[in-house]
């Protein structure tokens, strides 16, 4: 049985992950105990961070098994590790390195790990939500029981490929379930202004599917909700769509300030922080202490994760040659 404390355990090791990546993205990691005063950032490229969402990752994911299938966005270390990723081969693949769960070819954008289920990030807007509804359909042309989740972020409800999946996932009665994170911001552009309407919940009726919406930053809801839902769709109900209204506490990527957002925003958003919300209810539970001990375990597990990673071999010049097709005319592409 799932409790918030298991819950809690989930988003800070999410929030720990987070926050190490960041800041090895800026160029050092010494305060978990790696020396980069000599060397260029650890994590190169854009990184996308689910700072502030962790909770719906959490909360979802907990209702999941292994042989349940799942699409993240380009915001998706939080969804990779909920799904059982290991936090080691994860940091390794950020970091570039030929241990990383794509053999340091994907990085943060597109890391996967198919041996938990989880098909992928996406650095394109809205591309995981027919990945996961193609996915849905396999699964249900073999006649098995899992289901698939697919994340996106509120600005993916603007784009067509949200449309075209959620019109052939009802129309085959497809087993997923879309998770439309909605923090209100699409990059630096507020939601609002470029969104008619009343936003995912709304259009998912539209095309007959079911939809709850929660509050994101409250785990112990999201877990009630995700419940729900997943529950109707195995018993064959169909798709369904979960509305979790969150924050993003950063910029868009790890070196963006966010100079653009309202200040009055961000602090509004910092209140609402998912996990101290959850360690308040558990410290009112009388589970303190246990919680003060998770939130060290995660620390000293994401430390280890970039010990190992930065000492991690980075792949062979040959390796660029592997996972790719050949034409059959010798013709890599």
């Amino acid at each position: 049985m799932t409790t918030l404390l298991d819950l809690y355990r989930t988003m800070v090791r999410i929030r720990a992950f987070e926050d190490a990546a960041e800041i090895a993205s800026q160029g050092g990691v010494a305060a978990w105990g790696l020396d980069t005063s000599a060397k260029p950032a650890l994590v190169r490229g854009p990184l996308h961070l689910s700072t502030g969402q962790e909770a719906i990752a959490a909360g979802v994911c907990a209702h999941l098994s292994l042989t349940d299938l799942l699409t993240s966005t380009h915001r998706g270390h939080g969804h990779t590790l909920a799904k059982g990723a290991d936090v080691t081969r994860m940091m390794s693949e950020l970091f570039g390195r030929a241990t990383g769960s794509n053999g340091g070819k994907g990085g943060s954008m597109h890391i996967a790990d198919f041996s938990v289920g989880m098909l992928g990030a996406n650095g394109v807007v809205a591309a995981g939500l027919p990945i996961a509804v193609g996915a849905a359909h396999a699964l249900k042309l073999r006649g098995e029981a899992a289901i698939a989740v697919s994340f996106f972020g509120d600005g993916a409800i603007n784009r067509g490929p949200f449309l075209e999946a959620l019109n052939w996932a009802r129309v085959f009665e497809l087993p997923v379930l879309f998770v439309c994170e909605d923090n209100r911001i699409s990059a630096t552009t507020p939601t609002r202004p470029m969104t008619a309407g009343d936003g995912a919940g709304a259009r998912a009726n539209a095309l007959d599917i079911a939809s709850l919406s929660v509050d994101g930053n409250d785990v112990e809801a999201v877990y009630a909700a995700a419940g729900e839902l997943i529950a109707q769709i195995r018993q064959g109900g169909g798709p369904r769509l979960l509305h979790a209204i969150t924050d993003r506490h950063k910029g868009h990527v790890s070196v963006d300030p966010g100079t653009y957002r309202n200040p009055a925003d961000v602090a509004q958003a910092l209140l609402r922080d998912p996990i101290p919300r959850a360690r308040a209810v558990l410290e009112a539970r009388g589970l303190a202490e246990e919680a003060t001990r998770v939130a060290q375990a995660a620390k000293e597990e994401i430390a280890a994760a970039l010990h190992a990673a930065e000492a991690a071999p980075f792949p062979r010049p040959e390796d660029a040659f592997t996972d790719v097709a050949d034409t059959g005319a010798g013709v890599w592409q």
